[in-house]
């Protein structure tokens, strides 16, 4: 994957010909046998950079299909698929051109996700939607009543009785919608991949599925149990949204225009567990691993890594840090995050997790002040992310008769920014702003705010009442000089 490196006379927008000129080669694009529901930055700093690392025969393209916006398809298009993939370590820079996106597609383009739907060809279909976009309610079943998974169960029914397109607008109806071209169609098994931050996240989607499709028809249902393959995943690399610097940056090193440029760590991992019919790329030509428990690496994962992040944004911010890397910094900070890693490495016992090692990568990647991953961004849909990042293992400390205080800080903190009037976005918005509105006293609104994490935890008198008090002892203002935090130094 030859990158340019040198700068033409005038900033010329990356494109084929534009590419082939600095790098004098032909630019070859691979068939679509890949589908994405999702295309952000993620898919293409992971799924797409692994795929392209891995298939130097260009046998594996992928057609990407947006969410709610077209902006990222919009700007794609306009450069053919190409894109920058920008991997930036402490000290250095390393730059390669994806090739591998063969159709950046708008989201609400149906007619062209039923093409690729029914499509022989396609082997695989990826997820990157965020946890809430799975539109999942407390349990971990997709929540049939939620306002627009209800409209696309009448929408795909509709379609199926040849009343006009379907205009269904959530990742999962899409994806349904998709799956029942394929079935029409005839065009065989495929396997559907999510990549998003969810414990057993195949078996999810797979019941989520399967749940919309037997609210739309019998038939499809039992196409998809009997037909579609569900495999689960565990993703990891951190990919800050970029800026306008980056792509100057860029512009400046290569003399090219990249408005679709991403910037990440090196670091990348992809563990995967499951069966795919249809064939798939031979990922592991690029460090892909494929196991056969994929829970051990889940946990480890989601709470070291995952609940860190969301430690470091709740808490970060509250003392007035904007990245990973300033709230690491804080030696207050880190007294927390230590706490929450020794908490969690004591419910971690599998042999060949590598926890120190893990979790001293771990410190080395969040310290690396290149990687601008703001906190802000990672703040949203916490209400999501704590439920699956923080509440299992939660739930594990009080199982065993603990109240563990790196838990308790989160959540308490979470709450405390509730109540001063901290507001991002969350699909859990209106259900928090109605418990904030109704609770006349501190244990009241903790219990309702818990509630909506897990229903079990309401029953948690001992919880409530420590996360009540340490939110109560967060209201007042930050005083001048807070103790002196253990520092830790990064390895």
């Amino acid at each position: 994957m030859p990158s340019p490196s040198r700068p033409t006379s005038e900033p010329l927008v990356l494109t084929s010909t534009t590419l082939g000129q600095v790098t004098g080669e032909v630019v070859a694009r691979p068939p679509v046998r890949l589908l994405h529901l999702g295309l952000g930055a993620f898919h293409r700093s992971h799924q797409l950079w692994h795929t392209a690392a891995s298939d130097p025969d260009n046998a594996w393209g992928y057609a990407s299909f947006t969410g709610r916006s077209s902006t990222a398809a919009d700007v794609l298009a306009a450069q053919e698929g190409l894109y920058t993939v920008l991997v930036r370590s402490s000290d250095e820079d390393d730059l390669v051109v994806i090739r591998h996106l063969v159709a950046p597609s708008d989201g609400a383009d149906l007619p062209l996700l039923r093409t690729y739907g029914r499509d022989p060809r396609v082997a695989v279909v990826t997820l990157t939607v965020t946890e809430a976009g799975y539109r999942l309610d407390s349990s971990g079943r997709v929540d049939l009543d939620d306002a627009a998974t209800a409209a696309d169960i009448a929408a795909l029914r509709a379609w199926r009785e040849g009343r006009g397109e379907p205009g269904v607008t959530t990742a999962l109806g899409r994806l349904v919608l998709a799956l029942e071209a394929r079935m029409t169609a005839g065009a065989g098994a495929l396997t559907v991949l999510p990549c998003d931050n969810m414990p057993a996240n195949g078996d999810v989607v797979a019941r989520a599925v399967a749940d919309i499709a037997g609210a739309v028809s019998d038939e499809l249902r039992q196409w998809i149990v009997d037909t579609v393959a569900f495999a689960s995943s565990v993703v990891d690399r951190i990919t800050p949204a970029t800026t306008p610097d980056d792509l100057a940056e860029l512009r400046d090193r290569t003399g090219l225009v990249d408005a679709g440029a991403v910037v990440t760590e090196p670091f990348s991992e992809w563990i995967i567990a499951g069966d795919f019919p249809a064939g798939r790329p031979l990922w592991e030509r690029s460090g892909v691993r494929f196991v056969d428990d994929i829970a051990p690496f889940e946990r480890r994962k989601l709470w070291m890594l995952n609940g860190a992040h969301t430690l470091l944004a709740v808490c970060g911010r509250r003392r007035g840090h904007t990245t990973v890397a300033e709230a690491v910094a804080d030696p207050v900070i880190t007294v927390q995050l230590d706490q929450w890693w020794d908490t969690v490495a004591e419910l971690l016992s599998a042999p060949d997790l590598h926890l120190p090692a893990y979790r001293a990568s771990l410190e080395d990647r969040f310290a690396n002040a290149r990687i601008v991953h703001l906190l802000d961004q990672i703040a949203a849909e916490t209400t999501s992310k704590l439920r699956f990042r923080v509440v299992p293992v939660l739930r594990a400390e009080r199982g065993r008769g603990r109240m563990p205080e790196g838990c308790v800080a989160v959540l308490a903190t979470w709450i405390a920014e509730l109540r001063h009037g901290r507001r991002d976005a969350d699909a859990f918005r209106p259900a928090i702003d109605a418990v904030l509105d109704r609770s006349r006293d501190t244990a009241t609104l903790v219990a309702g705010l818990l509630e909506l994490l897990d229903p079990r935890l309401r029953a948690d008198a001992d919880l409530i009442t420590a996360v009540a008090a340490a939110s109560d002892a967060l209201l007042s203002p930050l005083p001048s000089s807070e103790p002196e935090g253990r520092p830790r130094a990064h390895r």
